[in-house]
């Protein structure tokens, strides 16, 4: 069965820091480019960052840039999301979504994701 399982998320002090993960099982990440994305309540879910199959190509949201660093290590099937100096407007729940790649980027829009996580929650407030 082709999954992606998230962890990390909790209830973190404004300024604060949280590393978010995401494996694979059931497949390897080697050929797929990783999206974090996160959803409010209320709102649009909305990208975050993402990793390029190799990790040569890094993106990030303007909301999130300086704060937070994609990574990934493929021996581990396994992608990071390291969150730092961490606000209240960060609150939400927060997926990983995998999908092909286009060209030697990875996809923005949320469509072309087709394995996705069950979402990690991620509170900041204090």
């Amino acid at each position: 069965q082709l999954q992606l399982v998230e962890s990390g998320g909790g209830l973190v002090q404004p300024g604060g820091s949280l590393r978010l993960s995401c494996e694979a099982s059931g497949f390897t990440l080697d050929n797929y480019a990783i999206a974090w994305f996160r959803q409010a309540p209320g709102k649009e879910r909305e990208g975050v960052s993402c990793i390029t199959n190799n990790g040569g190509i890094t993106n990030y949201a303007d909301s999130v840039k300086g704060r937070f660093t994609i990574s990934r290590d493929n021996a581990k099937s396994t992608v990071y999301l390291q969150m730092n100096s961490l606000r209240p407007e960060d609150t939400a729940v927060y997926y990983c979504a995998a999908a092909s790649m286009i060209g030697n980027n990875c996809p923005h829009d949320r469509y072309d994701y087709y394995y996705w996580g069950q979402g990690t929650q991620v509170t900041v407030s204090s």
